[in-house]
């Protein structure tokens, strides 16, 4: 086998897309928010793509494999036999679980699930003070964790420089757009950006899950943290524009050894901001007490005086209580994920799709995951996996080293390891320069083309432009 080309799909169209990455010479809601109208800066991004209905949609949801459990006495026979020779604690990284706790989606899809409801968002963005934005923030943070298959499943591993991107359609004729990398295979590193230009909101982050053994259970412990910036509003406290960073709850999945198959979130997830904060606690069941997927915590000053408390639960319903008002002490519905309604997003046709990219790069393996075929999702996943582990290989013999495409590693201090490598224009009177610097970076909407400084390296870029503009 020469190349990925021949792993995935075929490409339709005449899109290219390099996969070297060997440093050369570059000389060469209810909110009235979405009920208002927008200006004309998302005719920049219309005008290169056109926008479509993401055609697989109805597909998936007609054959929902990532709703059936099928983990059954010879699924739980294939962990015993796999996970009989681990000890308690160790890394599952590197372990090949059977495809049959796979989703279909990888896991730089995946994170748009948090990503659904830019309605909350933009509300907490137009909020009228520093308490009821942060406030909003905590609501539209807790509204995307119900978004997961019904059954135990796992999202496809990325591969080392996999990426994905995709773009919503707001309402309010806006659009939100979405880059995420893999940036690091061992361990798994996802870097992503997600930007409504118009509303001046702007999220980075960095999803870090190590997976772990613990008996009849294994955990992903969720490190990395999101950014969320609010680039029109300036913090009185740091003169910055505001800004909030988020932790998130460790995933669990029980029973993978004996008796029912169950995922838990778990442990304290905090948000912050330069005078609010909120630590949420998910609580798992225990042995003998306690109820599955509880939630539990406050949003208090910096100082320590609390403000709100949140209850219920992450999946169902969760309230919330203003413990300023003495007088009164009943719950008030926070979020309530049966009269929710997340937007999914959209993404480029598959043949426009570069050969990295994480729907064409997995289709094989989630059109046999679709048809319940796990002898094939196998096969071809270790295929694509195989040939990663000869690249590197080859990376090593030939002294080479691989750098991300989309996102730069920067400095330590920062909040993040790796943010976008484009410097996105600052200011609310740059929209429109804006859009068109993302839609720079990689393609997103529909009909756009890649680029020859596609491949090249992303620190590369950065350089590049930063020489530009001396």
């Amino acid at each position: 086998m020469s190349s990925l080309s021949k792993l995935v799909s075929k490409p339709l169209s005449t899109t290219r897309e390099s996969s070297s990455n060997k440093v050369t010479d570059i000389s060469k809601s209810s909110s009235t928010n979405l009920n208002t109208k927008s200006d004309s800066a998302s005719n920049i991004s219309r005008t290169m793509g056109t926008t479509v209905e993401n055609i697989t949609e109805k597909q998936e949801e007609e054959i929902n494999t990532d709703d059936i459990d099928e983990n059954d006495d010879a699924g739980q026979s294939i962990l015993l036999n796999i996970i009989s020779q681990l000890r308690p604690g160790s890394d599952l990284s590197r372990i090949t679980l059977p495809t049959f706790i796979l989703e279909k989606k990888s896991m730089l899809e995946r994170i748009t699930n948090q990503l659904q409801f830019p309605d909350i968002l933009l509300d907490a963005h137009n909020g009228p003070d520093p308490l009821s934005r942060f406030f909003q923030i905590v609501k539209w943070y807790m509204s995307g964790w119900h978004i997961a298959p019904k059954a135990v499943k796992k999202p496809l591993n990325p591969i080392l420089g996999e990426y994905f991107t995709a773009y919503w359609d707001l309402p309010n004729k806006q659009q939100a757009f979405y880059i995420a990398e893999q940036t690091s295979h061992h361990p798994p590193e996802s870097a992503y950006f997600y930007m409504i230009p118009e509303s001046h909101i702007r999220v980075d982050g960095v999803v870090i899950p190590k997976s772990r053994f613990l008996g009849n259970s294994s955990a992903a412990m969720m490190e990395g943290l999101t950014v969320v910036t609010f680039l029109d509003i300036i913090d009185e406290t740091t003169g910055k524009p505001e800004k909030y960073t988020l932790t998130q709850p460790n995933m669990y999945a029980r029973g993978i050894l004996f008796g029912k198959m169950r995922f838990e979130l778990g442990d304290h997830m905090i948000i912050k901001s330069s005078k609010y904060e909120a630590n949420i606690e998910f609580k798992t069941k225990g042995f003998i007490g306690g109820t599955y997927d509880a939630v539990q915590g406050t949003i208090r000053e910096i100082n320590g005086k609390s403000l709100y408390e949140i209850t219920g639960k992450w999946n169902d319903v969760m309230y919330y209580k203003d413990l300023r008002n003495k007088l009164s002490s009943k719950n008030q519905i926070l979020f309530d994920t049966h009269t929710c309604h997340p937007v999914r997003p959209k993404v480029r046709p598959l043949e426009e799709q570069g050969q990295y990219e994480s729907r064409r790069l997995w289709k094989k393996v989630t059109d046999a995951l679709a048809k319940r075929d796990h002898k094939v999702a196998t096969e071809e996943k270790f295929q694509i996996e195989d040939y990663q582990r000869r690249l590197a290989k080859k990376r090593v013999e030939d002294g080479v080293e691989w750098y991300p495409k989309l996102f730069r590693k920067v400095k330590p201090g920062s909040d993040l390891d790796y943010y976008i490598y484009k410097n996105i224009p600052d200011g609310v009177d740059n929209v429109e320069e804006q859009i068109k610097s993302i839609l720079e970076i990689a393609p997103i909407l529909p009909g756009q083309k890649f680029t020859q400084r596609f491949s090249i390296p992303a620190y590369k870029k950065h350089e590049l432009q930063n020489q530009s503009k001396s």
